[in-house]
């Protein structure tokens, strides 16, 4: 053979190989969606190199205007947003449990941030810390790495130096002063460390450097998968020292449903709709037995009924929440930032999936309701979904149905990793390139437990009340069903809300609640909603008892 022809065969497996390392990412990605959603085969991702995976979980983060944040509108234009990405629950804890071992709350059975059916004591109690996204990547080959908020009340009952199964790199923060983000102590590696109050202690100017600092040292050959959950913008919405002068004049957005009740007849109470009467006997004469059926039928669940319009002094401390929100977002912005530099400068940007999300979204003066989350409004349920990576669409846009119990099933999924049997998500990866599979799903299911909603089910949310104990109200325990048109909402006690979404997208008019289509003289079109009622009710019980795989049965209806 002589020395041309070696040549050019040398030449023919080096293309070969390059193709390949190119390719990898992309044929997962093609292969992501089957009919049912079904995972790849253990190891499919194993045909060449493995990408790595970097997910920036922020706490309370609604859908806000992310362009106000350069590196994350970069991460925006360069990536793909999932503009129905809902929670499975509007809490902190039961919602991270979610996104670690992807199970709606039904099935983890963490109901709460707290003890005693709830946070972190829960979660460890259960031996649910046994099997998530860390201990499924790491048998694929994965370095993996968690460095911010865990889960609620963590390390307690497990003892400070306890690191769960599945995670090489351990860097999360112990409950107190968390949030003041100054003061705290950080769980390193099993090792507690104290931070002092010094501008560089700011706790998540700490986090981007653990994080950062994971990523450059991390072995070349191998891939990784890393897990960032920075503090903000969870109130107090605490900013570091430098961002202390950004926005001075925002406001809190002024939505439609700002400092507005959410009535029958889409006007405030006792409001006279032109041409028509006031409300009397006749109207609610209603059949009895029926969805929203009597005069309670005519009112919004209790917990939300009745509340006066916000004061002016009010409405200043939700402006002033909202600027310390976006003040304390910009060190979340900077995160992004230098992750995005660590991969580019290591060489590593082009095979790596970048996601950024938060575990639930936060209303300021919608509804009448002072800041705070746990609702089934769209402000906290509906959360920013961004992904940037091989194959995935620059500047495009998905609307199909997804939430934070696809996260794991899709991590795992692009890592070619086994997905347990009790996962109940879906694997995104077919979104990812803007191909929504033919048996999607249709639905998401949204839980929320009160705790003893029997005897108090307005209680305070006790992760940020005041030491005087005036909070922000919970609801009682509900589940709801979102559909890319409707929310529908069962409360414990009994009450109902439909929205819908296409017509009322800021959720003023409850129809489940409207006279015009329970009363006596009810338009033509009440009978074909009262069946939509019925036909959702029923959706939403067989979702609820969903284990495993039926759940993915019961996204469809």
């Amino acid at each position: 053979m002589n020395r041309a022809v070696r040549r050019r065969r040398h030449r023919r497996r080096s293309h070969r190989t390059w193709l390949a390392g190119l390719l990898v990412p992309l044929l997962v990605l093609l292969h992501g969606g089957s009919a049912g959603g079904a995972p790849l085969p253990e190891g499919a991702a194993a045909v060449g190199t493995k990408p790595n995976i970097v997910v920036v979980l922020a706490d309370d983060l609604n859908s806000m205007d992310l362009n106000l944040f350069p590196n994350i509108a970069r991460l925006r234009r360069e990536g793909t947003s999932l503009t129905n990405f809902i929670v499975s629950d509007s809490w902190c804890c039961p919602s991270r449990s979610t996104i670690l071992r992807s199970q709606y709350v039904h099935s983890h059975g963490v109901r709460t941030n707290n003890p005693p059916n709830g946070g972190f004591q829960e979660f460890h109690a259960r031996g649910l810390d046994r099997s998530t996204i860390g201990t499924w990547l790491r048998p694929a080959g994965y370095r993996t790495g968690f460095v911010g908020k865990f889960l609620n009340g963590y390390p307690k009952t497990a003892g400070p130096t306890y690191v769960p199964p599945g995670w090489d790199a351990w860097h999360v923060p112990a409950p107190r002063r968390m949030y003041q983000q100054s003061g705290y102590q950080l769980i390193e590696q099993g090792v507690p460390v104290s931070y002092g109050t010094a501008p560089a202690d700011h706790l998540d100017d700490v986090l981007t450097r653990k994080a950062v600092s994971f990523v450059q040292g991390a072995p070349k050959a191998t891939p990784f998968f890393l897990y960032v959950a920075p503090i903000a913008p969870h109130l107090p919405a605490t900013y570091a020292i430098r961002h202390a002068g950004a926005f001075p004049d925002a406001k809190a957005p002024r939505t439609a449903s700002f400092n507005r009740a959410v009535t029958p007849l889409n006007r405030e109470p006792g409001e006279r709709e032109p041409g028509k009467h006031r409300l009397g006997p006749a109207d609610l004469q209603v059949e009895a037995g029926k969805p929203g059926s009597g005069a309670a039928g005519l009112r919004e669940p209790r917990w939300l009924s009745g509340k006066s319009k916000l004061s002016a002094k009010s409405i200043q401390r939700i402006d002033r929440i909202y600027r310390d929100r976006l003040r304390s977002m910009l060190s979340v912005d900077d995160m992004v930032g230098a992750l995005m530099k660590s991969l580019r400068d290591t060489g590593r940007l082009r095979n790596t999936y970048f996601f950024f999300t938060s575990d639930n979204g936060f209303h300021l003066g919608q509804h009448r309701l002072p800041p705070g989350k746990t609702t089934p409004f769209e402000e906290d349920i509906r959360v920013p979904m961004l992904v940037r990576g091989p194959g995935v669409r620059a500047g495009g846009t998905m609307s199909a149905m997804a939430g934070t119990v696809d996260l794991a099933p899709t991590f795992a999924h692009l890592a070619g990793a086994r997905i347990p049997a009790f996962a109940e998500g879906r694997p995104l990866t077919p979104l990812l390139r803007g191909r929504k599979p033919a048996r999607w799903r249709r639905a998401m299911l949204v839980e929320f437990y009160a705790g003893r909603a029997k005897h108090n089910p307005e209680g305070q949310d006790c992760d940020t009340r005041p030491k005087r104990g005036r909070g922000c109200p919970l609801p009682p325990t509900y589940a709801a069903l979102r559909t890319g048109r409707y929310t529908y909402v069962e409360y414990v006690t009994g009450e109902r809300q439909l929205f819908d979404l296409a017509a009322d997208p800021y959720q003023l008019r409850n129809l489940v609640a409207d006279p015009a289509l329970i009363g006596k003289g009810r338009s033509p079109k009440a009978n074909h909603v009262r069946a939509r009622i019925k036909r959702l009710s029923a959706w939403l019980k067989r979702y609820r008892a969903c284990a495993g795989a039926s759940c993915r049965q019961a996204d469809r209806g």
